[in-house]
């Protein structure tokens, strides 16, 4: 309970360090790089993120066996269960450098129409470079996945921090030195390796992991096959949803137009790790609760409390972001990215039910139940890329956005909430009644400061900041006595106490 709790405290320390990065570092590339440098940085991380479905669902597939293993009190046999993932993870290494190879020599013709001749050529190193590193990551990734299976998450976190810090200051030197995009790939690649190695030593040296590389059960070889099958498809909807938007600009528009949604995506996956800083840490613990045979009332009562908690904190981003968004777009990212807000917040609107209900797909995997959601999502996904296609050249990267985000509300807010409800046994209407109650203050606070600020100009920083902070000290206050609940404020007093003690 203590690596749990310390954990989703440590995940949401990442992700103020994020926050704080994004702020300060961002910015300063986005200028450093210009529009087409970083247009062409975030195309060749959109193609080369195709190869990570290659993962085959096996990450997710070491964490649900492993746990389970241990759980049923199975742990001699971890070597060979973990040896069967090493080796499947070097067949995908090798598979990843073919596909490579052919994203490789087909780049030119793809992206001729719209990069120059010196972009294409950086585009190809920085390609190769990528395709290097996800070879390398698939078979080192077993350790990390060993390491949220025991339930070990501040040392991983550790790590995430050092290493985004001192990519960051290396980024930084580099860029100040005239140094380009191709530079900040071999930085990420190098920091990519320490990490990896680093998560290998501390699995066998603290958790006494070994590998076997014989043995192998074929019946459960069969039953991982299925399960990460069912994960792969849903790898596959998540890159078509946000790797393809990019390529699809890039087709028609060339890569400023890339770098504006580009910058809107990364605003997005922010939001999203709001959420899953606490629902990453639940699948194993999931996975005991099913190996015990937890009630659908258990489950039900974890989704809820989980997704309100989630929704505090996503809540309160999202209406911040529509009174403030359009301001902090122009200040942090410059000039030319006027669609930036509006496609970001298109997304932000649209990942808000998944996200909230994100320990759902903790609770399938668990279940080994990800079958529908998976055809689900990769037929409604498929629908989302040939709307892509035909709105990108009218409506460009708002069209783009508009096709995602249509998929993702009709995907989860409407046929995975039916089936949470009917055949999870979900209590889905106690969860939307409670989130209902919930959004009264968030909605009001959104529209009376939008109308109050309608002729105000927040075009400085220390403008924006002081409204920010009338905000808070407005909304604070009414979400804490209207929208939490009495075991809410309780458990945020317990922390306050702990923290500071009086």
């Amino acid at each position: 309970m203590n690596e749990l709790k310390s954990g989703a405290a440590l995940n949401y320390a990442v992700i103020l360090l994020n926050i704080i990065v994004g702020l300060l570092y961002t910015p300063y590339m986005l200028r450093a790089l210009g529009q087409s440098e970083y247009g062409m940085y975030s195309l060749v991380a959109s193609v080369i993120s195709c190869l990570t479905v290659l993962d085959l669902g096996l990450g997710n597939a070491v964490v649900r066996y492993t746990a389970h293993f241990r759980a049923d009190g199975r742990a001699a046999e971890i070597p060979r269960l973990l040896g069967m993932f090493l080796a499947m993870y070097i067949g995908v290494g090798v598979l990843s450098m073919v596909c490579g190879g052919v994203l490789y020599v087909n780049f030119d013709g793809w992206f001729a129409a719209s990069m120059t001749p010196l972009e294409l050529h950086d585009a190809r190193l920085m390609l190769l470079l990528l395709v290097a590193n996800v070879a390398f990551t698939f078979p080192m990734s077993v350790f990390g996945s060993v390491l949220t299976a025991y339930e070990r998450f501040v040392f991983p976190r550790v790590l995430q921090i050092a290493r985004i810090v001192l990519s960051t200051v290396f980024m930084v030197v580099l860029l100040s030195l005239g140094f380009k995009a191709l530079a900040l790939v071999v930085v990420q690649t190098l920091f990519n390796v320490a990490v990896l190695c680093a998560q290998m030593v501390y699995a066998r040296s603290h958790l006494g992991v070994r590998i076997r590389f014989r043995g192998f059960d074929k019946e459960l070889l069969r039953q991982v096959a299925v399960y990460s099958f069912w994960v792969f498809l849903s790898v596959v909807m998540d890159r078509i949803y946000w790797s393809t938007g990019q390529m699809v600009l890039a087709f028609y528009d060339g890569t400023a137009q890339v770098a504006v949604f580009a910058v809107a995506i990364q605003l997005s996956l922010l939001y999203m790790t709001f959420s899953t800083a606490i629902s990453g840490v639940f699948l194993p613990r999931l996975t005991t609760m099913v190996a015990q045979c937890a009630s659908d009332d258990e489950m039900s009562r974890l989704f809820l409390r989980t997704g309100r908690i989630q929704y505090m904190v996503m809540a309160l981003v999202l209406s911040g972001f529509v009174v403030f968004g359009r301001s902090f777009v122009y200040l942090w990212a410059g000039t030319g990215y006027d669609d930036t807000y509006l496609i970001t917040l298109i997304f932000f609107f649209a990942l808000t039910i998944p996200m909230i209900q994100n320990v759902g797909i903790g609770i399938l995997q668990a279940r080994n139940r990800l079958k529908f959601r998976s055809l689900l999502y990769l037929l409604i996904a498929s629908i989302s890329l040939l709307m892509q296609f035909l709105l990108a050249p009218r409506y460009g990267g708002v069209g783009v956005a508009c096709a995602i985000a249509g998929a993702l509300l009709v995907g989860q807010g409407v046929a995975m909430n039916l089936y949470y409800h009917y055949r999870q046994k979900l209590d889905i209407q106690a969860f939307w009644r409670s989130i209902g109650r919930m959004s009264v203050v968030p909605l009001l606070m959104s529209i009376g400061a939008t109308l109050s600020l309608l002729r105000v100009s927040l075009s400085t920083w220390g403008g924006l900041c002081l409204a920010i902070c009338v905000y808070l000290c407005v909304y604070v206050p009414l979400f804490w006595r209207w929208s939490m609940n009495g075991e809410e404020r309780a458990a945020v007093r317990a922390i306050i106490r702990k923290r500071l003690p009086i």
